[in-house]
């Protein structure tokens, strides 16, 4: 096989802080690269994803981008499409359109945009796509939840589908005490890609906290998970569950502080984020 040098960089999506948030591998220079040998580097890097950045086939697209777990690829996911965004933007990319980043995925084209914070911080944030596929789970998922969480009927407040791409089913809990006290069956989880969300006390700093399970897919725990809190928040705006503009704490029980920031405007929700640089440089793949 011959190997090529191409751009590469590792950051953390979610805080701002580095090792708090959530780490993605991103491959710049991509191009080339056969679906084999991108399924054997995220393998290798280990990390719940790697992605790839490709030049675009969809005329309206600034970039394409692919995203490999170390389970198989995905056609959207939400921390991938923040950091892949703010390394194209590192990189020299330049937006078509002013203000708004456009990305070509398995999904589709999704928007991202840069939110300047009163604090002189700046976060990208990206529309969160439509669902799938919502409404209640079947009686069958319903109870393999239940045995999952090992929680009894009267302890989760709804289980639906949040499918957005990746087949997120969401769990509510009565509170975001119940879910940071989960110890998960993740052999009674096979087959699932399973979400939990509670609420904190009114006066928390943050509004909701959330963990995310894919043991199917190499990956128990995923530390920062937008593309389930993008889900989420269409289905808890959709329902009157929280506000229009919230804060999600997520990565606590794996020892990291992730924010996510959820702002709905007109008919878009979006769902935001930091992203630091921890490594620059060049591989060889």
């Amino acid at each position: 096989m011959s190997l090529q040098s191409r751009r590469f960089a590792q950051v953390d999506v979610f805080s701002a802080v580095p090792l708090l948030g959530n780490p993605l591998a991103v491959v710049i220079d991509a191009e080339g690269l056969s679906d084999a040998a991108m399924a054997s580097f995220a393998r290798w890097t280990n990390l719940s994803e790697t992605t790839f950045l490709l030049p675009p086939t969809d005329p309206q697209a600034d970039y394409r981008l692919r995203i490999f777990t170390p389970g198989g690829e995905l056609p959207f996911a939400g921390h991938p499409t923040l950091g892949s965004a703010h390394c194209w933007l590192a990189a020299g990319g330049s937006p078509k359109l002013k203000g708004e980043l456009r990305q070509q995925c398995g999904l589709g084209l999704v928007r991202i945009k840069r939110v300047q914070e009163r604090s002189g911080k700046q976060r990208l944030a990206f529309a969160a796509p439509a669902l799938r596929r919502g409404g209640p789970v079947s009686a069958e998922l319903h109870a393999q939840v239940l045995r999952a969480l090992r929680l009894s009927a009267d302890e989760v407040l709804d289980v639906v589908w949040v499918d957005n791409g990746p087949p997120w089913i969401a769990a509510r809990l009565q509170s975001a005490e119940a879910v940071l006290a989960l110890q998960p069956d993740y052999v009674a989880m096979q087959g699932l890609e399973l979400g939990v969300i509670g609420a904190y006390p009114p006066g928390a700093k943050q509004q909701f906290e959330v963990r995310a399970f894919v043991p199917g897919m190499g990956v128990p725990e995923d530390p920062v998970t937008g593309s389930l809190n993008a889900g989420l928040a269409l289905w808890m705006l959709e329902r009157g569950l929280c506000p229009d503009s919230y804060v999600v704490s997520q990565g606590k029980s794996l020892g990291r502080a992730g924010r996510i920031q959820v702002q709905r405007e007109g008919a878009d929700v979006w769902i935001g984020g930091e992203v630091c640089t921890l490594v620059e440089g060049e591989l060889r793949l």
